[in-house]
């Protein structure tokens, strides 16, 4: 077996290759050990993520994977991204753990790894590291969480806690009441068990091709989860093998799957941003409009929360998972994609069945929605691009024109739509601006945090318009143009708008627009004075906000995207 990698690093004969293999014999392993290919298995496991908690016994399923397969196996460990545990946007931090893993796999003498991850920004950032190194690659997604129940309704993490806390903002529970429900939002360790960013991206890495069919919905503390990371470890011994790269698995055909699969689940917003990343880390000029096209053409079909009323893990998962899915969508699907089990995506669909309940996957003649899940929108406000979640908003507010009201701080928004004696009607459309990717920074989900009015929940109003060059999480839901571009701090369009302008949607028709002419944008924006952030001097958070791209180039740092 030839492995090029660990083969010259492990070269017998000279002093270099003396030390290294003595190294290794410090460690216990042999000689027969030490003639194998090494595989790498880089594993985000952390005790501030909940989400990986689990993620020691996942890798230790696939150490037994690769040694059964005749490989090496060396496990190394990245930082660990769970957002709730920042005190400032886990995007950044996208950018610096995608650079540590690349660096992982690119110095180390790994002949191939295997990557474990799971929840929203650690997949994307494994995946821009992989296509950037590439070697050959097999991602074992961390799988999804167990839903929770409080007397007997089933909770799902930040969807109801969504509505919990209108709920109590609106006087309807008490502070009792919905501390009661915290312990039960969150069944066990795993992705959030809704179709938010985290299992989104689990199910992208299944469409793609780069992890195995079957892995990405089933639950993290299943015996199906160990079983697949096991499978993972044998398989990545035969890419090796092969000599199949993550680029001969990752391009252009199957990142137009991904998407596909993307808006067929009616998936995160974020994933938008990730794919762009992704793409231009293997030389792929992904745009907002590739999305667009993809999703006119492409309905809802699975029926889960935020947009619907299943979970992942079990609902999903037991109408077939992402596999199924895929199977209904064959006829749009690039089924020549090569994948990790070294057959095409053709290949595999040949051993899948049809969904097993047609309520949670619909077929395709009786779709949840006729179009996909995000919208791309354009006009004088984000003449670079803007996006909504069309699956999870509301469909009176699709088509929307009312007066805006602006706020440059997401604490005096709160306390604006928290004010029993404020303005906003089911008319006003709230904007919030200067959290993009430079002004924020990073790009927060602060979509998430902008509650619905307490005098409108009362009334049995229960969505109103937001805009903002923010983000929201996957799991959030209601009528919010997102991701503005280009950003109110780098001096976009959204830096004039004043309270009172009128401002125009119609999704139908992709567009979002100030009821201004041109010529007004630019006279308010000519003393414009773009943010720099003078307070923060140094370090990667410095780095980042000096070199980030926009929303719709993918946040990635300029000097990581793909250089001949």
């Amino acid at each position: 077996m030839e492995h090029n990698y660990s083969t010259k690093w492990k070269k017998r004969g000279d002093r270099t290759g003396m030390l290294r293999n003595a190294l290794l014999k410090s460690m216990g392993y042999t000689d027969s050990d030490i003639e194998k290919p090494i595989v790498g298995i880089i594993n985000t496991w952390a005790e501030t993520n909940p989400g990986h908690i689990h993620f020691r016994q996942l890798a230790d399923a696939v150490k037994r994977g690769v040694w059964a397969a005749g490989g090496f196996p060396l496990e190394v460990n990245t930082m660990s991204i769970c957002e709730v545990f920042f005190d400032i946007s886990s995007l950044i931090y996208r950018n610096l753990l995608s650079i540590t893993t690349e660096e992982l796999i690119e110095r180390h003498p790994f002949d191939g790894v295997v990557l474990i991850g799971g929840c929203d920004k650690n997949v994307p950032a494994q995946l821009m590291a992989a296509a950037s190194a590439n070697k050959p690659t097999i991602y074992v997604p961390g799988g999804a969480m167990l839903p929770g129940n409080y007397k007997g309704r089933t909770l799902v993490c930040g969807t109801d806690s969504f509505y919990l806390y209108n709920d109590y903002t609106s006087g309807k529970i008490t502070l009792e009441e919905m501390t009661k429900h915290e312990g039960c939002l969150y069944g066990s360790a795993g992705a959030c068990p809704i179709m938010g960013t985290a299992n989104t991206c689990q199910t992208v890495t299944e469409a793609l091709g780069i992890a195995l069919p079957d892995s990405a919905a089933c639950l993290g503390v299943s015996a199906e989860k160990l079983r697949i990371c096991e499978e993972s470890g044998r398989q990545i011994v035969k890419l090796i093998e092969k000599e199949i790269k993550c680029l001969d698995v990752i391009n252009e055909k199957s990142i137009e799957n991904a998407i596909r699969v993307l808006m067929a689940v009616g998936g995160s917003t974020n994933l938008i941003v990730h794919l762009i990343a992704i793409a231009r880390r293997a030389n792929i000029n992904l745009t907002l409009d590739d999305f667009e096209r993809i999703s006119k053409e492409t309905p809802v079909l699975v029926n889960v929360k935020p947009h619907g009323t299943g979970t992942v893990g079990t609902d999903f998962h037991d109408a077939g998972g992402v596999a199924a899915l895929m199977k209904e969508l064959e006829p749009f699907l690039n089924t020549e994609c090569l994948t990790v089990t070294g057959k095409s995506v053709g290949e595999n669909l040949k051993m899948v069945d049809m969904p097993y309940n047609k309520e949670i996957i619909r077929p395709l003649d009786n779709p949840l929605d006729e179009q996909g899940g995000i919208a791309v929108l354009y006009g004088n406000l984000a003449p670079k691009g803007a996006v909504i979640k069309r699956s999870a908003a509301s469909k009176h507010l699709l088509k929307h024109r009312g007066p805006a009201r602006v706020f440059d701080s997401l604490e005096e928004c709160q306390k604006y739509l928290l004010d029993e004696e404020s303005d906003v009607d089911e008319n006003t459309v709230v904007v919030l601006r200067g959290y993009g990717p430079v002004g924020a920074p990073g790009m927060p989900e602060n979509g998430n945090f902008m509650p619905l009015p307490p005098k409108l929940n009362r009334k049995g109003i229960n969505d109103f318009v937001r805009i903002t060059d923010a983000r929201m999480s996957g799991g959030c839901f209601g009528t919010q143009i997102l991701h503005v571009a280009p950003e109110s701090a780098v001096g976009g369009p959204l830096a004039a708008v004043q309270d009172g302008d009128i401002i125009h949607l119609d999704v139908e028709n992709n567009l979002i627009e100030i009821e201004i002419s041109d010529e007004e944008i630019q006279n308010r924006l000519n003393d414009f004075v773009p943010k720099k952030h003078e307070d923060i001097k140094r370090g990667f958070v410095r780095n980042f906000i000096d070199n980030v791209t926009q929303a719709d180039e993918g946040c990635d740092l300029t000097y990581m995207q793909y250089r001949e």
